[in-house]
């Protein structure tokens, strides 16, 4: 489980490259004699027009952030094990002083729930425990947000699918106004198809980082959990 969040990244850039490609091969079956005209990745997102454009530069963002989520989001890096041991140490020796200084020599979620702490030792357990909580919140806060960008593109690819099937629609009721004559299914094609290559590639983005979404949101609630509980544990001694 260590390098899950990278190895589900790079998964994630796979089925999108596979995508770009297999959408446009179901897009070539049909019926008839005649083999159809083949339509490459590039047609296909040329069909999009400037809204598919906005969905591939979401979904390269999306992978972007979830790269380097993959690469910073480590417990290593939210409680790192040699200086939660010099903490421990430190606090076994009633060293404090010390501990606030490998608090801000090493800061990280854990060094400045601690630190918050450690001035307050001496008052009641609960002050301790209300000033720890406080940039608690504050921290947890920071790592919910900067996993939040990769749910808002989850949630704003269909959208912006939508935003192209009703632009794409406009277009080719447009064209039905507007001609002199009634128009060829050709004329149509245009407007029709942005309409549908918009919303396959919304649905299909939107699809593509949900999971990943749910897979930091969990490992960052259980990170904040993980702190909290060391925290406390090393706090516990103040209660009485």
């Amino acid at each position: 489980m260590k390098n899950a969040g990278r190895y589900l990244s790079i998964a994630c850039l796979a089925v999108l490259l596979v995508g770009l490609w297999a959408v446009p091969a179901l897009a070539q079956d049909g019926g008839g004699n005649e083999p159809p005209p083949t339509m490459t990745a590039f047609q296909f997102i040329k069909y999009g027009g400037a809204i598919g454009g906005l969905i591939i530069v979401a979904s390269i963002i999306g992978m972007g952030m979830s790269i380097e989520r993959a690469i910073n989001l480590k417990r290593d890096n939210i409680v790192p094990p040699d200086v939660l041991g010099q903490l421990e140490q430190l606090f076994d020796e009633e060293d404090f002083e010390e501990a606030m200084t490998v608090c801000e020599m090493h800061p990280c979620f854990l060094t400045n729930v601690v630190a918050a702490g450690l001035p307050k030792i001496g008052t009641s357990y609960e002050y301790i425990s209300d000033a720890m909580q406080e940039v608690g919140d504050f921290e947890a806060t920071k790592l919910q947000q900067s996993i939040s960008y990769i749910n808002f593109i989850v949630n704003v690819s269909p959208m912006l699918g939508l935003l192209g099937t009703v632009w794409g629609m406009i277009g080719a009721f447009n064209t039905i106004a507007t001609s002199k004559t009634p128009p060829t299914p050709a004329e149509l094609a245009g407007g029709i198809q942005q309409a549908l290559v918009t919303t396959c590639m919304g649905i299909f983005v939107s699809i593509m980082f949900a999971p990943v979404y749910f897979y930091y949101r969990n490992k960052v609630q259980r990170m904040i959990l993980e702190v909290s509980a060391i925290a406390e544990e090393l706090m516990e001694r103040f209660k009485e």
